[in-house]
């Protein structure tokens, strides 16, 4: 079945575009060409006047077994390997009918995440396209020690990410610093040394893994770094040394501006007390972070962290919005979400609407490029399209 996308703005993922339509085929995005050129079109059409076509959001950073919950971890800990596989099907699904067409989960339980992962890659449940850690690589009572994998030492680390390769894992997680959810830790400590980090990331590239580094305080982004890890996850204390370094070196910084955020909106609501004051320490030095290394011509992709406090799936598209708020441009943001995201995690045909291209479209109402909430507003969300297929019904979450 061919359906043409016309009359509307296009997003392509790099710059929006006039006069244009989109001819989908089956799977995959067949043409983009002027309006004209497709006169006499036989087949099915949608009418996008007074809207935008733009690649499907992608979120570079989330944890599809967490709900959201005040305190995630300690409900997950309340559920068996079933139950919570079940939930984060439900999870993958809110998140593609809230506009995001692809995922990376970066750490979960057990692999239980890969199930989700390889049921939705499969087309069998609905849902993005997953890329999956698996377990994330910690210090002994390190952040994320209690469903991470545990690791000291060089040789520990390696046979860590030994193991994550083996498991069937797209990524590899490693965490330098401690973090915000974590109690007992401080997010500006540095965990691994520079030589576990460098050691851990270059095991991973031998087995072509791409990685992701936790990293909050300046001496474990800077770690990471140059151990040469693929992406800096939070990167909240950054200082300009960090910036230089990632710039330098074309490291991507997920910024995950919505997992503070919503932290902070929700302090009377159950989070446990040492996650507030961390948070409440962490805000202001992140906006500052992510505005420099952006101003510094960084590459940034969009993340959410979402499950975390009240940062629920499918409302993924809400980390446009605080982008901007931050500095980033209309554009800027945009790209974040589609194309920057898509380089990040290597899927070579998605985040841009381009002939040969995957059909994961968002068709939006108005002009994102002028007023960001026509992307970051799931209300103004008119359509999603997964693989070509018209995703039916909203996120049930929130």
């Amino acid at each position: 079945m061919t359906t043409l996308y016309r009359n509307g703005r296009i997003f392509d993922g790099e710059r929006m575009i006039g006069g244009h339509a989109v001819l989908v085929d089956g799977e995959r995005i067949t043409r983009v060409a002027r309006e004209g050129e497709f006169e006499g079109f036989a087949g099915e059409e949608v009418d996008c006047s007074g809207g935008t076509v733009m690649p499907g959001l992608i979120d570079c950073h989330v944890h599809l077994l967490f709900r959201g919950e005040p305190d995630p971890m300690a409900a997950l800990e309340k559920l068996d390997a079933a139950h919570a596989v079940v939930r984060a099907l439900e999870h993958a699904a809110d998140t593609l009918r809230g506009g995001t067409t692809s995922v990376r989960d970066c750490g979960g339980r057990e692999y239980q995440e890969f199930a989700v992962r390889n049921a939705c890659n499969d087309g069998r449940f609905p849902g993005p396209t997953i890329r999956a850690a698996g377990k994330m690589i910690c210090m002994t009572g390190g952040h994320g020690n209690r469903m991470g994998r545990v690791a000291d030492g060089p040789d520990e680390v390696v046979k860590a990410v030994r193991e994550q390769v083996h498991a069937g894992c797209d990524l590899v997680k490693i965490m330098a610093t401690g973090g915000v959810m974590t109690p007992g830790v401080n997010p500006e400590d540095a965990h691994y040394s520079a030589r576990e980090m460098a050691i851990g990331i270059a095991e991973a590239k031998r087995f072509h893994r791409p990685t992701a580094s936790h990293a909050q305080g300046a001496e474990g982004i800077l770690n990471a770094t140059r151990g040469g890890v693929t992406s800096i996850e939070h990167g909240i204390f950054m200082n300009e040394e960090c910036c230089r370094e990632m710039v330098e070196r074309g490291t991507f910084l997920v910024p995950t501006l919505a997992a503070l955020r919503n932290i902070l909106d929700h302090v009377e609501a159950g989070i446990p007390d040492y996650v507030i004051e961390k948070a409440t320490r962490c805000a202001e030095a992140h906006e500052r972070s992510v505005r420099m290394f952006n101003e510094a011509g960084g590459r940034i992709a969009l993340g959410t962290d979402a499950g975390t406090p009240f940062n629920l799936h499918g409302h993924n598209s809400d980390e446009l919005g605080l982008m901007v708020d931050v500095g980033l441009s209309n554009l800027e943001a945009l790209r974040a979400g589609t194309s920057n995201a898509a380089d990040l995690m290597g899927l070579e045909d998605r985040g841009r609407i381009a002939e040969g291209a995957a059909a994961d479209l968002l068709v939006v109402e108005g002009d994102p490029s002028r007023d960001i909430a026509a992307a970051a507003d799931r209300a103004r969300h008119r359509r999603v399209v997964k693989n070509g297929e018209v995703v039916p019904g909203r996120s049930r979450q929130g």
